[in-house]
Formats: C-alpha cells, structure tokens, sequence
C-alpha cells in the first residue's frame, strides 16, 4: 500500500472520530488548521499505535494541512538520523502551538542533535520554533547546561513580551537546574541577571524562584 493509500484509510478511520464541538472550540497560539475534526490527541495516537516509526510515511502526512494527520505525523516521526538538514521541513509546520507541543514530546525530544536544534530555533525569528525547541530539550538529557541558557537568554532578547516562550524556558530551566549542581548555578547566574522590566523576564523568576526552592 502506498502512502496515499494509507493517508486515506487512516483519515478514514480518523473521521469517524470526528467530534465538531470540540473543533469549533479549539483554539490555538499562531495559525488554525486548514481542516480539523476535533479528534482527541489520544484517539489520534490510539489510530496509529500498530504502526512502526516511518519517516517516509511521517513526511508525508506532515505535508497535509489536516489537524489530526499532522499529528499523526509527529508520533511517527523517526528520531533516529534526524539532522540540522530536516530542521526546516519540521519548522514550516509548526504554526501553533499544539503543533509545538506535540512535536517537542513526539519526536524531537529525542534527538541526538538537540543542542544544534535548540540553538538554532531559538535564533530563529519565530517564537513558536523557540517554545517547541525549549520543551524538546527539558525532556532531552544531552541537553547541555550552555546551550540552554544561551538559548533562553536569546529567546527573552527576542521576545521580550511572549508568555509563550517565557512558559518553554521555565520548562528548559527547572530541567537543567535538576540534571546538574553546575546546571542549577547556571541558572541561578541567570537569573539574577535577567532584566526587570520585560513580561517575560518577570515571569520566568517568579516562576523559578519557587520551582529552584532548595
């Protein structure tokens, strides 16, 4: 079977999900989806749990503009072999921020290439690739304790008013401050350094402050 033949079956079987009410009421950071049919996260996952990692296959229901196909597609995903060079493809399909958060906890926070992902997105000029980047490397281990900071530094510099991207750097840095005594002083470097006046910074230590409480 070819992978529009499996498209069409799984869509299929995804309709007969379909709850109207619920995708009228969604609503989302960024852009809404060019079709959605309300199908809960876990009955999209539920779908497709009898199907292996395909990449192939993943790319090309990533490409639909279909709410629960893109899913699909982000638990599909093959971590393994994943490189700066795919960066791009995964980013053009992050237009929300369900599409963000599915994406950090399906596949990329198991990535190898973390650091080189986060650093990059995180210089990116979109705050959605910024909040996905951030929640894939809290749940990534080889996360370094640098790559992070800098990363978070950059975001707060770039997106001073975002509470999106000030939520996926709590997230980062509660993490880091966890794996390490030296990640923890990273942080709290940071934190003492971090400007008073921006909604973000603001958030990130009242934030902090109590999730670092010894």
């Amino acid at each position: 079977m070819d992978n529009t033949s499996r498209m069409v079956a799984l869509l299929a079987e995804l309709r007969r999900e379909r709850n109207g009410l619920a995708a009228d009421t969604m609503r989302f950071y960024g852009t809404p989806y060019g079709m959605n049919y309300g199908v809960a996260i876990h009955t999209v996952r539920e779908k497709i749990a009898g199907m292996s990692r395909d990449r192939a296959f993943a790319e090309y229901l990533y490409l639909q503009d279909v709410r629960e196909l893109r899913i699909a597609a982000l638990w599909l995903a093959d971590p393994n072999g994943l490189s700066s060079s795919d960066f791009d493809f995964w980013a053009a399909g992050i237009i929300n921020s369900e599409v963000a958060e599915q994406a950090a906890m399906a596949f990329l926070s198991q990535a190898d290439c973390i650091d080189e992902l986060l650093d990059g997105w995180c210089a990116a000029d979109n705050v959605l690739l910024c909040y996905a980047a951030m929640l894939a490397a809290a749940r990534n281990a080889k996360c370094s304790a640098d790559t992070a900071v800098a990363s978070v530094a950059k975001s707060l510099a770039a997106f001073p008013d975002s509470r999106l991207m000030a939520q996926g750097a709590v997230a980062l840095l509660v993490a880091v401050a966890e794996r390490s005594e030296e990640g923890r002083r990273q942080v709290e470097n940071m934190m003492s350094s971090l400007p008073e006046d921006a909604p973000a910074a603001r958030y990130l230590r009242e934030e902090l402050s109590w999730r670092l409480e010894p």
